[in-house]
């Protein structure tokens, strides 16, 4: 049996949340926003424009279109210093074993994120030549919890929604997996994911037999 396995990139193959909250923070406190790990967390699988909104919302502030367009850019200046100093160490723990597993079997790979910077902290980590393709937020027009960015990436891969098993950390990036119709499964607090098939609180309590069995199950 072909599979298609889909990952998330933030919170999932590597933790660059912290520095989206570390970016958005600055951007908050330069509006006299106060912001905590907590909103942030609202903010996962959000876009950029949508994660600003509901800043600005939260501290019953207005500002002009062209003021909006330049904190936006400010934000992504300020997370992009940050991961231009990742390396290989920044990747969570036993992502790489799950990878080299199912190249092993021979399953096909996609990444479905909504960051634009996917393909360079792919890079920067040196995991970009382990997917058979990339959909991030440079080919999707809609945000999760719309499941475009996993359908462009079974698309890609030319195997059926059904036959696709998703790994998200985000409620919205969950929502959009089980909307395509694709296995949901959750990386990070069960009380959190719980609309997930399967939770995982990480890649360590994923054993290849749980994989083998997602592949063998036989989709109608």
């Amino acid at each position: 049996m072909k599979k298609a396995f889909i990952f998330d990139l933030d919170g999932v193959i590597v933790d660059t949340a912290k520095y989206h909250f570390l970016a958005w923070q600055k951007l908050a406190h330069s509006l006299g926003i106060s912001f905590s790990e907590e909103q942030n967390e609202q903010l996962k699988g959000v876009s950029r424009v949508q994660s600003l909104e509901k800043i600005l919302e939260w501290g019953n502030k207005t500002i002009s279109e062209e003021r909006f367009s330049r904190l936006m850019s400010e934000k992504n200046e300020e997370y992009l210093s940050y991961i231009a100093k990742m390396d290989a160490g920044e990747i969570l723990p036993d992502v790489p074993r799950i990878l080299e597993h199912l190249i092993l079997e021979n399953q096909a790979i996609a990444l479905g994120s909504a960051s634009k910077n996917a393909r360079a902290i792919l890079e920067k980590v040196q995991l970009y030549d382990k997917f058979n393709t990339i959909v991030d937020g440079t080919n999707v027009s809609k945000a999760k919890p719309d499941p475009e960015v996993f359908l462009l990436g079974a698309k890609a891969l030319g195997i059926s929604p059904e036959n696709c098993i998703v790994f998200e950390d985000s409620v919205a990036g969950i929502k959009a997996a089980n909307i395509a119709n694709m296995i949901s499964i959750g990386i990070g607090n069960q009380e959190v994911l719980h609309e997930a098939d399967y939770v995982f609180n990480d890649f360590t309590e994923i054993k290849e037999e749980f994989i083998n069995q997602l592949v063998a199950t036989k989709i109608v």
